[in-house]
């Protein structure tokens, strides 16, 4: 894995809190008669600067929603949102002396653990699922623009088969070019009974595998199948409809591919869902948590 500038000097960073945080706990617990305490001016330390590392870590959202804020690369944010969050595991935990306390500290704690759990999955998702994207799925299309994709796949399919099967079973319709709009030519007719397999098809498998992008079940959501199943397909129709079972074959393997990119999104933003509401519920509790602490 390639590491850039910005990202060694957080790494570097980070490591050497870390290592410093952790050999002052180790000195602490030693000289430390009732063993540690968040309470104590270590403990209490300790607890700051992991609490202003959430809060720097919530930050970064607070520049991507307010942008004429140019305080710094936003490249540097992002390591340092990844950093300095996860960094503020060890630093609460040194807090407490790595008791999770009462019921307020134990959620608190609780809260930790998720948030930066999630955070990190999330930074490993956006690190490897674009490159997976780019590789899986050449044919890959702006997410917003993914329905209206979807829409003209279906249409063009529809024009495919009717124009085979159109009045008395005349091969009206050749083959379409993504580039372009459908073209026509006048081919040999085809008894309509010779086409009945590729209406019967379409109409059963094709169309609602095409038509109902979100369920699940259709065979010809997996490659290979789909693959048998045309060329299966191939055997019951004339040579003249061959070029059109191609080209539907080639539209059911782009909405496979639509499927997939949906599928890589809600995987590489649904998380979150998760890390955002938790993350500020942290920040409020910690707030609420450190304000009782110091008057009591």
């Amino acid at each position: 894995m390639r590491i850039d500038s910005t990202h060694r000097k957080w790494l570097i960073f980070s490591v050497l809190v870390l290592v410093t945080a952790t050999a002052g706990y180790v000195l602490y617990v030693l000289r430390a008669q009732h063993g540690p305490s968040g309470s104590s001016m270590a403990g209490l330390i300790f607890g700051s600067v992991g609490f202003a590392f959430m809060i720097f870590a919530a930050l970064l959202g607070a520049r991507k929603k307010v942008p004429v804020w140019r305080l710094g690369r936003a490249q540097a944010w992002m390591r340092g949102h990844l950093w300095l969050g996860l960094l503020s595991l060890p630093l609460i935990l040194f807090h407490g002396g790595f008791r999770f306390g009462g019921v307020m500290t134990s959620v608190l704690m609780i809260l930790l653990i998720i948030v930066v759990t999630s955070g990190v999955f999330g930074a490993v998702l956006q690190h490897y699922m674009p490159p997976a994207m780019t590789s899986d799925i050449p044919l890959e299309t702006i997410f917003d623009q993914i329905d209206r994709v979807r829409g003209q796949l279906l249409q063009e399919a529809d024009e495919f088969v009717e124009g085979v099967t159109a009045s008395g079973g005349a091969l009206a319709t050749a083959a379409v070019s993504r580039a372009a709009a459908i073209a026509t030519e006048e081919l040999p007719a085809v008894s309509a009974a010779d086409i009945a397999p590729l209406r019967k098809f379409y109409d059963r498998e094709m169309r609602p595998f095409l038509e109902k992008p979100n369920a699940g079940g259709y065979a010809l959501a997996d490659s290979t199948k789909a693959h048998a199943m045309f060329i299966g397909l191939q055997t019951l129709l004339p040579p003249e409809v061959h070029e059109t079972v191609k080209d539907l074959a080639d539209i059911c393997e782009e909405e496979r591919q639509l499927r997939r990119q949906a599928r890589m999104h809600r995987w590489l933003h649904g998380w979150l869902i998760l890390h955002i509401p938790l993350s500020l519920a942290l920040l409020l509790l910690g707030a609420v948590h450190a304000v009782m602490a110091l008057r009591f």
